[in-house]
């Protein structure tokens, strides 16, 4: 058991070795050395002992993450996250946060999460000797779902799980990255916690290795914000940020005429099914609409990475995205002005609103000159579940009225519902709320923005072209 023992702190000191050794040719600099910085032994708890109601729980998130890798895109998800490289991260890590991260494109970025998690990192080195956790996968004497790929079995069976690096690395970069831009923090949080959740669908990692490493992360995190060096190094990444946005949201460099920005959205979500009204002539104006010359759902590649993101979630939970509406051409909100300004024509106001008239439809806001869609980054949605059937939502797309307010019966910050009626005596179930509130959570989680008057409605928070209207008709699947 001694010489056992040896072999492993053998190994793991290479491991160190191996880093640092890969490391030492570029002049990031650690912003502390170990003995700096807290020590996770001293910090945290033990493991769970193997007889505790602790264990049970990890024994039955195990076999949980073994029925997640049945879910293909899930799966991919997890190999995607199992790869033990900065780059590999960052990558994942660029969607939520808006914005690509490397060397190249965001040099002041890169440095500060390179020089941070080589600091960080260093903490896990001394628990995980000092614990030896048998991983999963070696105790039940099964495959992690990496193996021949990612990972190497052989390498982790003789590493101790406790804590867990990805994990580590994948929750520091959440907490670094929502620092630097604020607005998506939602939406990074979200992707940070499916990466570290990664490490039990793999079966590398019990899930209290998972939880106690979010912990850990944040304590470094915390150590970090105390050197003047990293807080020197994070206003240079904020002001990066900064200039790098506001350079796409430079309006007079942007010709509305240009669709290079943007992408199919069936691209990135294989599976939505798109309903594209203004297509066709079952929509609140009567006929097809001025710009949409084929049934096509085309947004920002932001905007589509981001949705794909939010679609990966709600597929796990049994749903698909049906879409209504995306890019908007400007063209086709100037038909919608059209449109109101002939009050005689109100033969789809039975369908769509039959509470309000028409000459109202300016006052109320139902109707305007500029329409965030337009924009390329908005887009109006529902959900399908596992029978294929639309979730009741309450009310149809598009149904001018209260009904449509996410705040109509209920409290969308709480998500309580409350029991209400119109004063055209409308009023929507508990469950139509809560299914609402479903489409809502976790769009909001992935970087969307909902408005006031629509539940279908919602615009990436940190969209790339925010004052500027596009123009280019919708024609083709080809981009």
């Amino acid at each position: 058991m001694k010489q056992k023992s040896i072999i492993k702190g053998l190994i793991l000191s290479l491991f160190v070795l191996a880093s640092a050794t890969a490391y030492a040719d570029d002049d990031i600099q650690v912003y502390f050395t170990t003995e700096e910085l807290p020590d996770l032994i001293k910090c945290l708890p033990a493991p769970p002992d193997t007889t505790s109601e602790h264990f049970v729980h990890d024994i039955m998130r195990y076999i949980w993450g073994k029925q997640q890798r049945l879910d293909p895109e899930r799966a991919a998800m997890a190999r995607r996250d199992a790869v033990w490289s900065h780059d590999s991260l960052f990558a994942e890590m660029s969607v939520p946060f808006g914005l690509k991260i490397s060397k190249a494109a965001t040099p002041e970025i890169w440095k500060l999460l390179e020089a941070s998690l080589r600091t960080t990192d260093q903490m896990r080195v001394a628990p995980k000797r000092f614990y030896m956790r048998k991983r999963p996968f070696v105790r039940f004497n099964e495959h992690i779902l990496t193996y021949g790929a990612e990972e190497n079995e052989a390498e982790l069976a003789v590493e101790g799980s406790y804590p867990s690096g990805h994990t580590a690395r994948g929750w520091t970069t959440a907490l670094l990255l929502a620092e630097i831009n604020p607005a998506n923090a939602d939406a990074i949080f979200a992707r940070g916690w499916q990466y570290c959740e990664s490490r039990v669908i793999v079966g590398a990692h019990w899930q209290s290795d998972v939880d106690i490493t979010r912990v850990a992360a944040s304590i470094g995190y915390s150590r970090l914000q105390t050197s003047p060096a990293f807080r020197a190094q994070m206003a240079k990444a904020q002001a990066e940020f900064r200039k790098l946005t506001s350079k796409s949201k430079n309006m007079t460099s942007v010709d509305p005429n240009d669709s290079s920005g943007f992408v199919v959205l069936t691209d990135a979500v294989p599976d939505a099914i798109l309903d594209i009204r203004y297509f066709s002539d079952y929509n609140f104006v009567g006929t097809r609409v001025d710009g949409y010359e084929a049934p096509v759902a085309l947004l920002t590649r932001e905007a589509a990475e981001a949705l794909k993101a939010a679609a990966d979630e709600f597929r796990t939970k049994g749903y698909r995205l049906k879409i209504y509406d995306t890019y908007r051409p400007q063209r086709a909100v100037d038909h919608f002005v059209r449109w109101a300004a002939d009050l005689a024509d109100t033969k789809m106001k039975y369908a769509f609103y039959p509470n309000v008239e028409k000459r109202d439809l300016f006052k109320k806001g139902y109707i305007a000159k500029k329409s965030s869609h337009t924009r390329g980054s908005t887009v109006d949605l529902t959900l399908i579940d596992a029978t294929g059937n639309d979730v009741d939502m309450g009310t149809t797309y598009d149904w001018f009225g209260i009904e449509s307010h996410p705040d109509f019966c209920g409290n969308p910050e709480t998500g309580k519902y409350k029991a209400h009626k119109s004063a055209d005596g409308n009023s929507i179930t508990e469950k139509q709320f809560a299914n609402r509130m479903i489409l809502r959570d976790v769009m909001l989680r992935h970087g969307f923005k909902p408005i006031e008057e629509e539940w279908w409605h919602f615009t990436l928070g940190n969209e790339p072209y925010p004052k500027t209207y596009f123009n280019f008709p919708i024609k083709s699947t080809k981009k």
